[in-house]
């Protein structure tokens, strides 16, 4: 019962995920009707921040590396598309790719020196190149446009289709699918042998070490595919707003994906989706009418630290694993 119940875990899984997705799909649909037209762009912004705080997991959740200068790679994300369009003249896929492998260019060559530290140490250098490179972009001016940052006005997705960013409906499915994609990719590689070696690394890497994985190469590709997603994130964002600004490349902002990983639940694939839906939904729905909302959501966070230490998807795994647990023992003792 047990065995079977165990085999059927990949299939539930898989059916939750569509689930999710086709009412996520039915977002710009459903919502207009209600007169809720609104909270489609507040749905695609938390689709797009889900993928830093993704980045912050990846990292902090499989690998046991806690970052906190991930807005570094989605700000290179921005400017790689804002830069593409209003310098270059490029389309919107060119410029897309070109803020990806910004982000994930820059990833490599900071986790080359990151991922030789641990604990703390490696918490401090990421905010140390957070730091650097935000103040460069803020000098650069003529590059960045400083503290006015850079807007543009975003290409067709397909010209010959007629699909723009300018409809509301085409950009949240523009935002979803490409979000969908990021998940799709993270849920093959946490299920790879490269997952199992990220898993081994983050629970014992003297151990991992002893067994022949090479611990700083595997720390680097988590960093890596932490860059990309966090570069995919800003690329997104700056087409979405049609603007990049160094300010989203500061130090807080990577502090803010930590919070939405952590409430989530760290080492889960959707807690950090989980997570930034919730804060962001409680900051649009709050801050209207207490400007001080950021007390109750550290009130929030201290709450979950303590209570739910493996954040509320992980909590929830815990929950089901215990009454599967349960269930096993009832139909042995039979």
């Amino acid at each position: 019962m047990s065995a079977l119940s165990s085999a059927r875990l990949p299939l539930l899984a898989g059916i939750g995920a569509l689930v999710l997705l086709a009412l996520l799909a039915a977002v710009p649909q459903v919502l207009p009707l209600l007169g809720l037209g609104f909270w489609v762009n507040v749905v695609a912004e938390i689709l797009i921040w889900s993928l830093l705080a993704a980045s912050v997991n990846l990292l902090f959740g499989y690998v046991g590396l806690l970052s906190f200068g991930q807005a570094l790679y989605f700000g290179f994300g921005m400017y790689g598309v804002a830069i593409g369009i209003s310098t270059f003249g490029l389309g919107l896929w060119p410029a897309l790719l070109l803020g990806v492998f910004a982000a994930t260019a820059m990833a490599a060559v900071a986790g080359a020196f990151a991922v030789r530290l641990t604990w703390h140490y490696f918490a401090i250098i990421t905010v140390v190149f957070s730091l650097i490179f935000y103040f460069l972009a803020m000098s650069a001016k003529n590059i960045t446009g400083g503290d006015d940052g850079l807007s543009f006005s975003a290409p067709a997705i397909f010209t010959s289709l007629g699909l723009t960013l300018t409809d509301r409906a085409t950009q949240y499915y523009f935002i979803l699918i490409i979000c969908a994609a990021c998940y799709a990719l993270m849920a093959l590689v946490v299920g790879s042998p490269l997952g199992l070696r990220f898993a081994a690394v983050r629970e014992n890497e003297k151990r991992a070490s002893l067994i022949g994985i090479n611990v700083y190469a595997t720390r680097w590709m988590a960093f890596v595919l932490a860059g990309f997603l966090a570069g995919v994130g800003g690329a997104l964002f700056a087409l979405f707003g049609r603007y990049a600004s160094a300010s989203f490349m500061f130090y807080h902002v990577s502090g803010e994906a930590v919070v939405w990983a952590i409430v989530g639940g760290a080492g889960t694939l959707l807690g950090p989706l989980v997570g930034t839906a919730l804060l962001i939904l409680f900051r649009e729905v709050v801050s209207g009418f207490w400007e001080n909302y950021l007390m109750a959501v550290g009130a929030i966070t201290i709450l979950v630290v303590i209570f739910a230490p493996k954040g509320l998807v992980g909590s929830l795994h815990g929950l089901i694993a215990r009454l599967r647990g349960r269930a096993a023992a009832a139909t042995d003792g039979e």
